[in-house]
């Protein structure tokens, strides 16, 4: 896919935007990095405001953010909060008012069956509010189409999961020039069937959709999925094993397959890694201990099983059954500890894990926090069975961790990449998995894993061309259960039978094969659901015309006569060769490298002295005759491979940062003088200390004052006469200048801390 990424936009609209739920949460958060190497500020998540009233620590408020086009959409009766999401990169994040519609709801209801024949008749609140999220996504995207989006700009809508589909059904009807993407992670039907015990694999061909979602009560998500999937211009699931059920399903197969990945960025950096690993089995250890009153040594093998509470479709019940027949194997010489760190109702942290010897419910044998109906929890129930008692003479113990690990649960106060590093093997033998993230997390924190055939990681796993290590597949189908908890027992018996440097080395192999999952390895799956979203856009003709953004055009007869003054950004067009010039000039790395200045210089000599050394304030320049000129010089284009080559080897060296963190505060930066956020020596002095530092690969940060400045421009006042009026310009998350260029036109342009600092 060709993406501008001057002008194009993503929206990507998930129920689970700053809103951490399940999995989709990890798919969203994890690619962001991913998409703003593609996007930059043009990418978008966009998420219901649950938290309205509520401290949300996913999402930072940034009124300054699109001020204008909020207040337009406000007019239009469309209501959001717009900021950042707290994530590495701080993309932008719309939290979508949807409650605002809910007096709308039956029209909003009768709207879609008459549109689309949705069927929302026996859709309960868990499906109305999703619903009502969706359609004020699509008015949220369709508002900003219409506020500020030129014809020959592109916008994507990427909408995860039935909850989001509304929106993509109203951008069908209302605004089809958007192009849509529509993943689902995991059929409404599939999941149902799994979770009811029936079998969905033999019998995949031969369930009627329309019968099953009547029988499970999920018409209306159903109905939902099915319209979006057929829909939208492009259709894509994670793995093939959910295509199987697209095309049973929604008789709709994929349009193309888009695998989950991982940002390397959650995992801790070499200098720390070894630390955190030793820190969390040190908790493990003495957790694990308090609970089950043994003394447990260094040689103890932990195991870990988490994810969401599906006791069926993750195999947690086969796991359990696996350690109980683990527990009567003669030959195992060493203490195991599994930890089943899966939410379920609860209550506090228990005040003291120590075991007792009497007088202590059944619970307190294995759990860390009190349960809200511990008679009745699925999990207990299975242990209690298999026979497992946490007793001193037992080789194998098992502790429930029924919280969520956000580093408050009272017990660990970890989070759960904290609390997950710390293990020497998962287990995830899940019959319904369509991606599986946790044995793909455990991987990525160099923890052998095991997953199963029916899982799309497994899966995608069996089809590598090589054999991977560090990741063991076992095949699983409807009916052998039984097979399976004895290949898993056996699997584990193996892996404690190792010896220290085996395990050592296995580990580095599953943190190698980890490398292949990453989302800059994954993310050409997705370029190519984008791509076809496009291509179906530009071969309807009558989508590709489009008047001028509300923004920039719409004037009434009041307006004329009273002008409403507008600052513009110019977006300037750079030719396919001239491109990496925009990337070297949204970094200072130029200002001390003299190669790079003379690059600029080369450009436009005049050009450069008119702009006082801006790189940003003379590609804003450069006239469409200059850029022929170079884009056509092969010695200029020499010379931009090689300082290109040089940024991009000495930025690559900043993804691994020695030394301790260090905050460096300083009421002034002087990096260059066309960045005025200093004033005398003491600026020149910070300035030159965060060059040296990023020089030095030091993990430093520079915290300085927020400055509000601006400029004077000459506006007519109600008289006709003119005036000068200061037109202030926050310099916080948008850094925006604004400039003159060589026709005295005000211009306004991004700027960008320097080299890796």
């Amino acid at each position: 896919m060709n993406i501008n990424r001057q002008s194009d936009y993503l929206f990507e609209v998930s129920w689970e935007v700053c809103n951490k739920v399940g999995g989709i949460y990890t798919v969203v958060s994890t690619k962001v990095p991913s998409m703003q190497k593609r996007f930059g500020d043009h990418y978008f998540a966009l998420g219901p405001d649950v938290w309205k009233d509520k401290d949300n620590r996913d999402f930072i408020e940034d009124t300054n953010l699109y001020a204008e086009w909020r207040k337009y959409a406000e007019s239009k009766g469309i209501f959001f909060r717009i900021g950042r999401w707290s994530l590495p990169g701080q993309p932008i994040a719309i939290m979508a008012d949807y409650r605002s519609l809910i007096q709308r709801k039956d029209d909003i209801l009768a709207a879609g069956w008459r549109d689309y024949r949705l069927d929302s008749i026996s859709g309960q609140w868990d499906y109305i509010e999703p619903l009502l999220f969706g359609y004020a996504a699509g008015r949220i995207i369709q508002n900003f189409y219409e506020y500020m989006v030129f014809s020959q700009e592109k916008v994507y809508a990427h909408f995860h999961e039935w909850m989001t589909g509304s929106g993509l059904l109203y951008l069908k009807k209302y605004q089809p020039q958007v192009a849509t993407v529509f993943t689902t992670h995991a059929t409404v039907l599939g999941r149902s069937i799994a979770g009811n015990g029936l079998p969905l694999y033999r019998d995949l061909k031969k369930y009627n959709p329309d019968e099953l979602a009547e029988r499970f009560g999920i018409r209306a998500k159903y109905s939902l999925e099915k319209l979006s999937a057929q829909h939208a211009d492009c259709f894509t699931a994670v793995s093939q094993i959910t295509n199987q059920e697209c095309e049973a399903f929604l008789k709709k197969p994929i349009d193309v397959l888009t695998p989950n990945g991982f940002d390397e960025h959650f995992v801790p950096a070499e200098t720390d890694f070894d630390a955190r690993r030793e820190a969390s089995r040190a908790r493990l250890r003495e957790v694990a201990s308090r609970i089950t009153g043994q003394t447990l040594g260094d040689d103890t093998v932990f195991l870990v099983n988490s994810g969401r509470y599906e006791f069926k479709n993750k195999g947690i019940d086969l796991f359990i059954d696996s350690l109980s027949l683990l527990n009567s194997k003669e030959d195992l010489q060493q203490n195991v500890v599994a930890f089943l760190a899966v939410p379920a109702g609860h209550g506090q942290a228990r005040n003291s894990l120590d075991r007792k010897d009497s007088g202590r419910e059944f619970e307190q044998t294995y759990c860390t926090h009190h349960l809200t109906d511990p008679a009745n929890d699925p999990i207990l129930n299975r242990i209690k069975l298999s026979g497992l008692q946490n007793r001193p003479e037992d080789k194998v113990k098992v502790i429930f961790v029924p919280c969520y690990l956000d580093g408050e649960d009272g017990i660990f106060n970890l989070g759960y990449y904290d609390f997950l590093i710390g293990f020497d093997a998962s287990v995830f033998p899940s019959y319904y998995e369509p991606w599986g993230y946790t044995p793909l997390e455990s991987i990525a924190f160099r923890i052998p894993t095991l997953t199963t055939s029916l899982s799309g990681f497994g899966r995608w796993v069996m089809d590598m061309s090589r054999k991977p290590h560090g990741v063991t597949v076992v095949r699983r189908d409807d009916l052998n259960a039984s097979e399976t908890v004895e290949e898993i027992t056996n699997h584990i018996l193996d892996f404690c039978r190792m010896d220290p440097q085996s395990r050592s080395q296995l580990r580095e192999e599953a943190g190698r094969l980890s490398k292949e999952f990453l989302w800059e390895s994954l993310s050409a799956y997705y370029d190519k659901a984008y791509g076809k979203a496009a291509a179906k856009w530009e071969e309807t003709p009558s989508l590709l015309s489009k008047r001028q953004p509300v923004s920039q055009t719409q004037l009434s007869k009041a307006a004329i006569q009273e002008p409403e003054w507008r600052k513009i950004l110019i977006i300037y067009q750079l030719p396919e060769k001239l491109q990496r010039l925009k990337e070297l000039s949204d970094n200072l790395w130029w200002c001390w490298h003299t190669e790079a200045q003379e690059l600029w210089k080369d450009v436009d000599p005049q050009g450069w002295e008119r702009c006082a050394h801006n790189p940003v304030a003379l590609l804003n320049s450069l006239s469409t005759l200059r850029l022929q000129q170079l884009q056509e010089d092969e010695v200029f284009l020499a010379k931009l491979d090689k300082v290109y080559r040089d940024f991009q080897s000495y930025m690559a060296q900043g993804e691994r940062k020695t030394g301790p963190k260090v905050a460096y505060f300083c009421m002034e930066y002087g990096l260059h003088e066309s960045l005025k956020i200093y004033s005398g020596g003491l600026g020149i002095l910070a300035g030159d200390y965060l060059k040296e530092a990023s020089d030095k690969n030091a993990d430093i940060t520079g915290i300085g004052l927020l400055y509000r400045y601006g400029y004077f421009e000459q506006q007519l006042d109600g008289s006709g006469k003119q005036k000068a009026v200061y037109a202030p310009q926050s310099f916080s998350k948008l850094p925006l200048l604004p400039v003159r260029d060589e026709n005295g036109q005000w211009r306004t342009i991004r700027i960008s801390l320097p080299g890796r600092t």
